[in-house]
């Protein structure tokens, strides 16, 4: 007896990226000014402790913090992690240290990184200092890591700064956000893309509610049963709600406006997203039927379009919006 290959589970390299924008109050402006003058700026609480990096709200009392402070550019391991494989946008392209570092005259730990030839060239406990930046800028990245010293803890405690330099102020900052990952759609939806690669949408029905996933789950959300059946649905399907989309996405070649849709393909219990072309979009409407338009080699549908059909009863598709 001979049991038939399974399919291969799809698997895929994914990147989410964003760049975040975000404004600074006083005393992060402050800071970031700071290391772009070689000067490491902490905030004094109410209680005489010392923040670095610091923060404009006390953390334990929530009073507003002002007393800024200078700190050394020296200080003392307080625990670390060794990375031995640097990722895109880290401090260092060679392996490092991630370290807490709490710098002379501060109570709290800065984390930053360390260059060090290995990690048991690391301790905790260990005198690092400051590797300033050639080039600086106003951001966290002005201390381009931190270096092993041999010099003792200085003993004079934090001077007072006025937060002021000669050059203009950080205000804002631009933080790339980046999620580097593979996506496995899993046993279900891998059958799904590889149908829709032949032109074809199948889902899987329930063996209990009898209702069909498109896209499927492997499991039915309802009554928590395998969904193993597979059932061929669509072409065609009922427009149940849309948005008109205004604001153009990066990378996406699309003239603005656009329809943006849910879309009950026939035999399917439950709605899918596709965009609406082929029509005005501001003929677009709920119960408007739509089959897909395939680009050439595609493996998905680039778009919906009117089928010409009359428009959906309401009632047949009220219970998918």
């Amino acid at each position: 007896m001979t049991t038939a290959p399974q399919p291969e589970v799809l698997r895929a390299p994914l990147v989410v990226e964003f760049p975040f924008t975000r404004s600074l109050g006083p005393v992060q402006s402050a800071f970031l000014t700071g290391l772009r003058h070689r000067t490491v700026l902490g905030v004094r609480t109410t209680d005489g402790k010392t923040l670095v990096p610091p923060v404009e709200y006390d953390p334990v009392t929530a009073d507003e913090l002002r007393d800024l402070v200078e700190v050394g550019d020296t200080g003392t391991v307080t625990t670390w992690a060794w990375n031995p494989e640097p990722r895109r946008g880290q401090p260092l392209d060679t392996p490092f240290a991630w370290i807490l570092v709490k710098l002379d005259g501060a109570d709290t730990a800065l984390l930053h990184a360390l260059a060090a030839p290995g990690p048991d060239a690391v301790h905790t406990g260990m005198r690092v200092r400051v590797r300033w930046a050639g080039e600086r800028t106003g951001a966290i990245t002005d201390i381009a890591c931190f270096e092993p010293y041999d010099g003792q803890p200085e003993q004079t405690p934090p001077a007072p700064h006025s937060g002021t330099f000669d050059e203009d102020p950080v205000t804002g900052i631009v933080a790339e956000a980046r999620l580097d990952y593979t996506y496995s759609p899993g046993g279900a939806q891998s059958r799904y893309i590889n149908a829709l690669a032949d032109n074809r949408t199948v889902g899987e029905r329930c063996p209990s509610c009898r209702k069909v996933y498109v896209p499927p789950r492997g499991a039915c959300p309802t009554c928590g049963v395998a969904t193993t059946d597979q059932v061929e649905v669509g072409p065609a399907g009922t427009v149940t709600t849309y948005c008109i989309v205004n604001v153009k996405a990066k990378n996406l070649d699309i003239e603005l406006p656009y329809v943006y849709a849910h879309i009950a393909l026939d035999g399917a219990d439950l709605a899918l997203h596709g965009r609406i072309g082929g029509i005005p979009y501001d003929q677009v409407r709920m119960g408007l039927r739509v089959e897909p338009v395939w680009s050439e080699g595609g493996r998905y549908p680039d778009h919906y379009r009117p089928t010409g059909e009359p428009d959906a009863d309401y009632d047949t598709y009220k219970e998918l919006i």
